[in-house]
């Protein structure tokens, strides 16, 4: 079963490196440049880190938003400008204080490092890449 879903990551992760499935036109629509940070095992470590820990709870499934946390299975962000890799990045190292929510309705704060989960650097760049693989399909 384990290999099956590594299989099915690493053909998502070919379809948007090559811009397969989510591709448009020609002159319709900026090409998706995959930041080198996110790998295949890179975004399968972040699957199992977000969706088995902390991430989950507040972000739901697959990023799909809870009451906690806002969406990231889209492209609209409630704290980041552009979803870079580098933001997501850095909101995930910082986290968010619950008074710089620009979303006043959230109940708690985003914590620095996945909480108690207390993600190393190799852990926040996982969850990172598979954030990003979210909301750049």
């Amino acid at each position: 079963m384990r290999s099956l879903a590594a299989l099915s990551l690493l053909l998502v992760f070919a379809a948007c490196r090559s811009g397969g499935a989510g591709a448009t036109g020609a002159g319709t629509a900026a090409k998706i440049v995959t930041p080198p940070e996110v790998t295949p095992a890179a975004v399968a470590l972040g699957d199992s880190l977000f969706n088995n820990g902390g991430c989950m709870r507040c972000h739901g499934a697959k990023g799909v938003g809870a009451a906690n946390g806002p969406v990231l299975a889209d492209t609209q962000w409630d704290q980041l400008t552009t979803g870079s890799f580098e933001e997501i990045r850095a909101i995930i190292v910082s986290g968010v204080p619950k008074d710089k929510f620009k979303v006043a309705s959230r109940p708690n704060a985003m914590p620095a490092r996945g909480g108690r989960m207390n993600l190393n650097d190799t852990q926040i760049t996982a969850v990172s890449a598979y954030v990003w693989t979210l909301s750049h399909k």
